[in-house]
C-alpha cells in the first residue's frame, strides 16, 4: 500500500517580508558606539583609521587591486568576550559613514548571537532560515534600518548542524551572492570566537578579510597563536588590539595589518 500521500511534508510558513527597524542611535551613542550624529568621540576617530586599510583591500588603488571577495569581512576573537561583537558593529556603522558604501552587518555567531540584542533589536528570522528552508531568500530576511547605508542579517535560528550549514555549497553560493551582487556593498561578519566552535573557521576561510579582536592582558599568547593557526590558510588578517589602558581617557584600540 502506498502511503506516500500520508507522509507528505506540510510547506513551512512564509517568513515575514523584508523591514524596516528603528535603531536607537541616542542609546548607541551613550553606550560608547559610532553613530552618525555622535560626533568625533575617540572611539569613531579609532575605527576610521581600522576601516581604511579595509576598505582599500575591498575597493582596491591605483597600485592596488581589490581582494577576491574583499568586501566579505569576518571579525572574530579567539575566545568570548573579547569585544568581537562592539568591534564589529562599530566598525559596520563606522563604514556606513562612507559617501558610496553600503555595509550588510551579519550575525554568524549562530549559537550565541548578540548583534541585534547590542543594537536592542529583537530576535528575527536570518542567517539559518536561508540555509534551512529553501524557500527564504536573502530579501526575505534582510532588516533595513533608519542608517539608510547600513542593513542587518540576524543569525536567526539555532542549529545543531551550524557547522556543515556554513560550509555547504548553499552558503558559498550565498556569500557569492552577497560578494558580487552589489559592487559597493561592504559585508562584516560577526562570527563566532575561534576557540570555542569549528563554526568559526569554517566560515573564515570563506572569506576575503578577517580582523581577529584581541583583548588587552587577558588573552595569552598561546591562545592568539591557536587562533591565528585555525585561520593560516586565510592570508588577508588583521588584528585590533582591544580594551587597552595605555593612554588616559579610555579603551584604545591598536589596528595590526
Amino acid at each position: 500500500m502506498d502511503n506516500s500521500e500520508d507522509l507528505a511534508v506540510l510547506p513551512a510558513a512564509p517568513l515575514p517580508p523584508s523591514r524596516c527597524v528603528d535603531l536607537n542611535l541616542a542609546r548607541l551613542s551613550q553606550l560608547g558606539m559610532v553613530t552618525h550624529d555622535g560626533g568625533r568621540t575617540p572611539v569613531a576617530e579609532d575605527f576610521r583609521i581600522i576601516k581604511r586599510p579595509l576598505l582599500r583591500n575591498a575597493r582596491g588603488d591605483r597600485d592596488l587591486a581589490p581582494l577576491r571577495h574583499g568586501n566579505l569581512i569576518i571579525v572574530t576573537s579567539a575566545l568570548p568576550g573579547e569585544g568581537k561583537t562592539y568591534c564589529a558593529v562599530n566598525l559596520a556603522m563606522s563604514i556606513a559613514m562612507e559617501m558610496d558604501i553600503t555595509v550588510l552587518l551579519v550575525d554568524a555567531d549562530v549559537a550565541r548571537p548578540s548583534v541585534l540584542k547590542v543594537l536592542g533589536l529583537s530576535p528575527e528570522p536570518g542567517l539559518m532560515d536561508i540555509l534551512l528552508r529553501d524557500k527564504t531568500e536573502l530579501a526575505d530576511v534582510i532588516l533595513r534600518t533608519n542608517v539608510s547605508t547600513l542593513s542587518l542579517l540576524p543569525a536567526g535560528r539555532a542549529n545543531k548542524h551550524a557547522t556543515e550549514l556554513l560550509a555547504s555549497r548553499s552558503m558559498s553560493r550565498l556569500l557569492t551572492e552577497i560578494a558580487e551582487r552589489y559592487a559597493d556593498r561592504i559585508v562584516i561578519f560577526d562570527s563566532p570566537p575561534l576557540l570555542m566552535t569549528t563554526e568559526a573557521s569554517v566560515l573564515a576561510a570563506q572569506m576575503g578579510q578577517i580582523v581577529m579582536v584581541v583583548e588587552s592582558e587577558r588573552t595569552t599568547q598561546h591562545d592568539v597563536k591557536e587562533a591565528l593557526r585555525r585561520i593560516e590558510q586565510c592570508p588577508n588578517v588583521s588584528l585590533i588590539y582591544n580594551k587597552s589602558k595605555s593612554f588616559a581617557g579610555g579603551e584604545y584600540y591598536g589596528y595590526y595589518d
